[in-house]
């Protein structure tokens, strides 16, 4: 019997040191004692550098507080925030079989340095700078693919630079078999950029049927046709609806009248400069007024907004956006004070 009890005993002990009567072997055991540290570049970067340590941990999970999430074995990682403000960063450490354990802190981005991308403010008289603006001119094919009315040229009658600003401006002519004459200017060649910060201060022309726009499109447009290429469509404004500013973006399946866009009132644009804006990252693009948004796409690999765009500065008339022209419309003028792009 003593010996039947002795190999009960051997047998119980053996149990519970070995593979616990069926467990996997994987260790359970949540990870414990979480440190998150943060260390802000002082030099106004955006740059943080990261730093998290738990006991049992074997990768760390980073929520940077905008959208953005990274893992992380070390737990050490670095990242630069491109907008200023406080974020809630959150970590979570986990262990081998899958345990968690999670810990915030705020982190401050007190104000960012700017490098200046494009800066035309529009000072020197005359022609645009030819250095930064090329023309597109004509109708284009079917009133560039909106039945627009105008015909475009690089007279000094319809674009100049004078007193400060560029004015691009519309008028009833008869000209080349059209009944008007305008100007369409753009980058193209000249200058392109990816991500940053553009404003464009301007005043709109009067007159129904009258349609200004400030707008990007995909540099890669003549390999890769629109829509594909991507539009973003800063500022858009019908004569007809006096105070209606349009922000809007033209993507694959979001294109023509299926855009996706939004719109707001702004009172004054016609006699008072406003200041059309566009925010635009790699992980989202914001059109606003006077630094309020009103429109925001969240950017992805699933949209064609993270290669190269050119600037365009147009002033159509009527078409299918701008609508009937008023029969007593002259001329007008599109007033471009500065453009400026930041990053």
């Amino acid at each position: 019997m003593s010996f039947i009890m002795m190999l009960m005993l051997l047998f119980t002990n053996c149990k519970k040191s070995g593979d616990g009567g069926g467990s996997t072997g994987t260790d359970n055991t949540p990870p414990t004692n979480l440190t998150v540290a943060a260390t802000v570049n002082p030099d106004n970067s955006g740059n943080v550098a990261f730093t998290a340590s738990a006991t049992n941990a074997i990768s760390y999970d980073y929520d940077f507080g905008n959208g953005v999430y990274q893992t992380v074995a070390s737990g050490v990682v670095n990242y630069k925030y491109t907008t200023a403000g406080t974020y809630s960063v959150n970590v979570t450490a986990k262990s081998s079989g899958g345990q968690t354990i999670s810990k915030s802190i705020q982190v401050v981005i007190a104000s960012l340095s700017s490098t200046m991308l494009f800066d035309e403010e529009f000072d020197n008289a005359g022609a645009p700078d030819p250095t930064k603006w090329g023309y597109d001119t004509g109708n284009g094919s079917g009133g560039w693919g909106n039945s627009e009315l105008e015909y475009y040229t690089n007279r000094s009658d319809n674009v100049i630079v004078s007193n400060g600003t560029l004015k691009i401006m519309a008028k009833k002519e008869a000209y080349s078999g059209f009944n008007y004459t305008s100007a369409r200017i753009q980058t193209q060649n000249k200058f392109k950029f990816t991500y940053g910060k553009m404003e464009v201060r301007a005043k709109l022309p009067v007159g129904g049927g009258t349609w200004p726009a400030i707008w990007l499109l995909g540099a890669d447009v003549n390999t890769n046709a629109w829509p594909a290429c991507g539009e973003i469509d800063i500022m858009e404004h019908k004569g007809n609806d006096v105070g209606r500013i349009y922000g809007t973006f033209h993507y694959p399946g979001h294109s023509g009248g299926s855009a996706d866009g939004s719109n707001t009132v702004v009172s004054g644009v016609q006699t008072d400069f406003h200041r059309y804006q566009v925010e635009w990252t790699a992980t989202s693009i914001k059109i606003g007024v006077d630094d309020v948004v009103y429109k925001t796409l969240a950017n992805n690999t699933g949209v064609p907004f993270n290669h190269d765009f050119f600037i365009i500065l147009n002033f159509a008339m009527g078409g299918t956006f701008g609508g009937a022209v008023d029969p007593n419309f002259n001329s007008s003028t599109f007033e471009v004070d500065y453009i400026r792009i930041t990053k």
